[in-house]
């Protein structure tokens, strides 16, 4: 005979059905009611459902694109998943998903050495370039200290050069004085622009002599930058490839040799 609720043949004498568990009825080699009813041998007494283990390995999957343990887990799922619709009868439907949360899973999988290779290149070109970008600003930023030093000495003689970028600072509009000069704007007031420091260093103002140097060097060296550069009154830039401002100014290279 055969189970009504599965559809599954049924040994003689068996008082359950061992295929879904349901208890069986009749008499040996006869067919159960829903049988007899028109459900068909391997018909299911219902309407069939959808696996949620498919549908979870379909959505594992999709972030398995991105998340890579998803993947792993979109692949467990989409396996057990099948296996169920198989042992089914018709009872459970969702294969499709199923089989494609496997190959998207999968493809996770895949994807993941392509990515690690790619970032091993891209990371190292990226940092160098911003490196590279925040060099030249630094550059750039210290020559427009230089340029505002002069000016200062100009507008304000009687004090020469101003250790103090503070002093170069000032609001626009506002009256320029010793102490807001109104010759630099922005971050660089603070000291710090672009991942890089700038420091003013012995400055010496007195009859005889009127001098100054600056510095810029990495806040994070072989991250915001590698090379630390100076200048002084003379207006030539140096460089030190290790870093150092100290050394910069003792034996730095002229930007250019």
């Amino acid at each position: 005979m055969f189970c009504g609720t599965c559809g599954a043949a049924i040994p003689d004498g068996s008082q359950f059905c061992n295929n879904c568990g349901a208890t069986a009825s009749g008499q040996p080699g006869t067919v159960l009611a829903s049988v007899a009813l028109g459900a068909g041998p391997a018909g299911p007494a219902g309407p069939a459902g959808t696996s949620g283990k498919a549908v979870g390995s379909l959505i594992s999957a999709l972030f398995g694109l991105i998340l890579f343990p998803a993947a792993i887990v979109a692949i467990i799922l989409g396996h057990i998943s099948r296996s169920e619709i198989r042992k089914s009868n018709g009872r459970l439907r969702g294969g499709g998903m199923a089989l494609t949360g496997l190959i998207l899973g999968y493809a996770g999988i895949a994807v993941i050495p392509i990515v690690l290779i790619v970032a091993a290149i891209a990371i190292p070109n990226l940092l160098r370039a911003r490196m590279a970008a925040n060099e030249a600003s630094a550059v750039g930023s210290l020559r427009s200290i230089v340029t505002a030093e002069v000016s200062y000495r100009t507008m304000f003689p009687v004090a020469g050069y101003t250790c103090e970028l503070y002093n170069l600072g000032g609001t626009e509009g506002r009256s320029r004085t010793p102490e807001h000069a109104g010759l630099l704007h922005g971050r660089l007031v603070s000291g710090e622009q672009n991942g890089y420091r700038f420091e003013l260093r012995n400055c010496e103002n007195s009859e005889t002599q009127n001098k100054y140097q600056v510095v810029a060097y990495p806040l994070v060296r072989n991250q915001s930058g590698i090379k630390a550069f100076c200048a002084d009154e003379s207006a030539v830039i140096k460089s030190d490839a290790k870093g150092s401002p100290d050394d910069c100014l003792a034996n730095g290279a002229p930007l250019g040799q």
